[in-house]
């Protein structure tokens, strides 16, 4: 496979249709972390930033250069942005892979397709929700019409950059919406050349803006700011809460979260053939390096299967490559930053002075790369009230639970403040439907680790989540208000 070359990057903040410095002059670091050196350094957008960024936003949709384009121009448009990703695919995966260290092939073969895709399909959306009409009486007419709701901030993470931008960004676009992008301090790259791409497919200027910054100063000036309508958040369940305070401290601003997870894969006591549910699993636990909201990195398993799925577990490891992300061949690159790499091995230690043993990896390695690599990681003997069963590791990372009844099952994968996605495996069709519909996850998948795709909702239960869901018709139906207008017709 060939790898693009090091791309152009673009630094700086992108507000009303033009680049620009930050206000106070000031720059973040950006590194690969792979090699734990820097990429270059982006501009530190500060309040001045994003209020300069909400103004150009508002002015936007005041005077309807978006909002009140119709429906067909305003698809037109986005199938245009659409394009322009395809036709720069390989730079956008690569901006990706360097600065998050998410494999290329990752980047390139999944969340840029999922990108392109999430574009069009919201695209072509537009004209095709229609609103509504009250069954009144002769001497009225009930109309219930959707409109934009307005500006819209979206903070979005470092673990799917682009990807989790666009979740975002599409549905609030294809709604008639201007948009403030605050991405995280560090992975900002890709979504400041997403806007510059969608401002050359003919996006008018002001509609899409992007404040890269830390998230103390322009992710906590975007959630208090007075003429943002909608703050949309991706990340963790402890910055999702100050989101929620920061609503209530100022405007009352819409808000909607989506936030951690300890994602349960349940294995009942007759699974389908376990050299799929070995793969399954390991592709649930160490996808995009295990940092994944939705990773399943609780295998609940049956005690009578248990020790044949560790053995296959063990021995397929292997296959999972960590190294280089712009190799090929690696299906795990580094953590994302030193911080969270002592993180991951602070659990990895933890989880060993409670108990659990460690069955594969267990440590740092390539550490003369420079970079922050985490062998992958199986833990056998845990209980669920170990901090490994319990809280979120955002690492490569699978703890090993056994049980002896679906109850029993069911009871531990449930006993999390989380839930976000679970699966389950098992050849009968009545105990798949039941423990789907037993577990408290927002997305459960039957006999495959699954997120469903674009036509689906995705988000949590509890701590997982709060106030919508990303994906699908109801994606699109929260970036608008409903408004009813009654009409009185003479008798």
């Amino acid at each position: 496979m060939a790898i693009a070359a090091t791309p152009r990057f673009r630094t700086q903040a992108f507000i009303d249709g033009s680049f620009r410095d930050a206000a106070s002059g000031a720059t973040l670091a950006t590194e690969n972390p792979a090699t734990g050196q820097v990429l270059t350094h982006v501009a530190a957008g500060d309040a001045a930033d994003i209020d300069a960024a909400v103004k150009a936003a508002r002015r936007a949709f005041e005077d309807g250069r978006w909002s009140r384009l119709a429906p067909v121009e305003r698809k037109k448009v986005l199938l245009r942005v659409a394009d322009a990703i395809e036709a720069n695919l390989d730079e956008l995966a690569t901006l990706d892979a360097l600065e998050a260290g998410k494999p290329i092939t990752d980047c390139r073969d999944v969340d840029l397709p999922d990108t392109i895709r999430t574009f069009r399909w919201y695209a072509e959306a537009i004209d095709k929700l229609f609103d509504a009409v009250a069954p009144t009486g002769p001497d009225a007419l009930g109309l219930i019409v959707r409109e934009p709701i307005g500006v819209v901030g979206a903070v979005v993470p470092w673990n799917f950059p682009l990807l989790m931008a666009t979740w975002k960004v599409a549905p609030a676009l294809a709604a008639g919406n201007s948009v403030v992008v605050k991405p995280s301090r560090l992975t900002s790259l890709s979504a400041i050349r997403l806007a510059e791409l969608a401002s050359e497919a003919g996006l008018p200027d002001g509609v899409l803006n992007v404040v890269p910054g830390s998230g103390g100063t322009a992710g906590q000036a975007l959630g208090r700011h007075m003429d943002v309508d909608m703050v949309t958040f991706t990340g963790s369940t402890e910055v999702g809460r100050q989101f929620l305070t920061y609503a209530a401290e100022s405007n009352l601003k819409e808000i909607t979260l989506e936030c951690g997870g300890k994602s349960p894969q349940v294995v009942l006591a007759e699974p389908p053939d376990l050299d799929l549910v070995a793969d399954q699993v390991l592709f649930a636990a160490l996808m995009n390096q295990g940092e994944n909201c939705s990773c399943g990195s609780r295998l609940i398993v049956h005690r009578s299967v248990q020790a044949p799925l560790l053995e296959r577990l063990v021995a397929r490891l292997p296959e999972w490559t960590v190294g280089d992300p712009m190799s090929p061949e690696t299906r795990i690159g580094p953590m994302i930053e030193r911080p969270h790499l002592d993180k991951v091995l602070g659990y990895i230690s933890r989880g060993r002075s409670e108990g659990a043993t460690v069955l594969a990896g267990g440590g740092r390695i390539l550490e003369e790369s420079g970079g922050y690599f985490v062998a992958p990681t199986i833990f056998g003997d845990v209980s669920n009230s170990m901090q490994i069963a319990r809280e979120e590791i955002f690492g490569p990372v699978l703890s090993t639970i056994p049980f002896d009844t679906e109850a029993e099952g069911i009871r531990l994968a449930n006993e999390t403040a989380y839930g976000l996605a679970a699966s389950v495996y098992t050849r009968d069709l009545d105990s798949a439907f039941r423990v789907a519909r037993a577990l408290r996850a927002g997305v459960v998948g039957v006999n495959a680790y699954s997120e469903g795709d674009i036509t689906t909702p995705f988000g949590g239960y509890k701590e997982s989540g709060f106030g919508g869901r990303d994906k699908g018709l109801e994606a699109l139906e929260q970036y608008t208000e409903k408004k009813t207008i009654w009409v009185t017709l003479k008798p």
